[in-house]
């Protein structure tokens, strides 16, 4: 069993359940169609990882998409929001791994170099954070699991970042910041992407 497991947390690419926020400016099929440029670039960067790839689908497992069955082990996110979510990822990953990195589909500037920089650091630090532009984060990285890490956030909103670091140090871990990146979630992330000439 390899000591890595990088989860990656995606939603099934469906019409008019992606980008919503996207889909109100340019509609439901341009937002899919950003979704689905973001999935084909997360597998283009997570097929180069020398861990074990866990994929955990929002709604169904899809054995039939173009996430090879036999690089990534595909499940199916479990819990009543999206922090319970989180934490049963990590719970599981962490049964059987050492360090567990744990990443969306709506970021294009993270890479491979990243990502292992990730790992890498988890043998110094308790906690590794991804930070995005937005106030939230794109990676996560641990060792151990914290639930408290994982409740009383408002996900999607620009406190997450700042109230999981106040976690972290509540709870006298040390933690480690990588890049400051963006996520795409709304007009203005696209129109600053390299996807905005793709689509628009």
């Amino acid at each position: 069993m390899n000591r890595n497991a990088l989860l990656i947390f995606i939603r099934n690419p469906q019409l008019g359940c992606v980008k919503t926020r996207l889909a109100a400016k340019i509609g439901d099929d341009k937002a899919l169609k950003v979704y689905e440029l973001l999935l084909k670039y997360t597998r283009s960067i997570t097929n180069q990882i020398n861990s074990s790839r866990l994929l955990f689908y929002s709604n169904f497992i899809d054995t039939n998409d173009s996430w090879d069955n036999n690089c990534y082990i595909k499940l199916l996110q479990e819990g009543n929001d999206f922090g319970e979510k989180l934490y049963n990822g990590f719970k599981l990953a962490l049964r059987d791994h050492k360090k567990a990195v744990l990443i969306g589909s709506d970021c294009e500037d993270l890479t491979f170099m990243i990502l292992k920089e990730a790992f890498n650091k988890l043998s110094d630090f308790d906690v590794v954070l991804g930070p995005a532009k937005d106030g939230g984060y794109y990676l996560m990285g641990l060792k151990n699991i914290y639930p408290k890490l994982f409740s009383n956030k408002k996900w999607g909103t620009s406190t997450v970042l700042e109230d999981t670091i106040d976690d972290i140090i509540s709870l006298g871990l040390n933690y480690y910041l990588l890049p400051l990146l963006s996520d795409i979630d709304d007009y203005k992330d696209l129109k600053n992407s390299n996807l905005y000439n793709k689509i628009v």
